[in-house]
């Protein structure tokens, strides 16, 4: 298996459902409590981004427009996060 496909199965499995988790709770504590704090306003903006960009590297996976080198790269910094 290539970094390209590592990188795919990563996003796909694990790092996207985690933030979509993480994002449902948010909303789940907002509408709970009927407010947000700053902090937890600018978590759920860079989760938001975070997860915006995870699917832009699926698309240029999907189109094959990511390569291998960059695959190498943007998977040892997904999973440097994911371990932190």
């Amino acid at each position: 298996m290539n970094a390209t496909e590592k990188l795919k199965n990563l996003l796909t499995n694990e790092i996207l459902p985690d933030l979509e988790e993480a994002i449902d709770d948010m909303f789940a504590m907002v509408e709970r409590d009927k407010t947000i704090s700053l902090a937890d306003r600018e978590e759920l903006e860079e989760m938001q981004e975070m997860h915006a960009e995870c699917r832009e590297i699926l698309i240029e996976i999907e189109a094959n427009e990511l390569d291998e080198d960059e695959a190498v790269e943007l998977l040892e910094e997904l999973l440097e996060a994911k371990a932190e």
